[in-house]
């Protein structure tokens, strides 16, 4: 399965993005992840039975969803803030264990950069 995310970019502080996740064929679970100097961290995550978790720091914020008969994800961010620039990556699997997604497909990434 290959996955191409889309939708980064430069935006101010307050602005509002959409990510997009294109698999090449159906998974089960997907996630946004991101990455910044020391970090990398679990955004949000979606699950084929409805589940979805958002870590607190973009909760009311940041909102997953999946189009199955696109087989495409996305993250529609909001309220954006200078601490949300990163390189968002994309991640996928086929199984859940334990509520966690087993991720076995990885994107490229995307860029998101908020100036204040």
């Amino acid at each position: 399965v290959q996955l191409v995310e889309s939708g980064g970019g430069s935006v101010q502080a307050g602005g509002s993005l959409r990510l997009s996740c294109a698999a090449s064929d159906s998974v089960y679970c997907m996630g946004w992840f991101r990455q910044a100097p020391e970090k990398g961290r679990e955004v949000a995550i979606f699950h084929s039975d409805g589940t979805t978790r958002y870590a607190s720091s973009v909760k009311g914020r940041f909102s997953i969803s999946k189009d199955n008969a696109k087989n495409t994800l996305y993250l529609q961010m909001t309220s954006l803030k200078p601490e949300d620039t990163a390189m968002y990556y994309c991640a996928a699997g086929q199984a859940v264990v334990f509520d966690r997604c087993r991720y076995n497909y990885w994107g490229q990434g995307t860029q998101v950069t908020v100036s204040s």
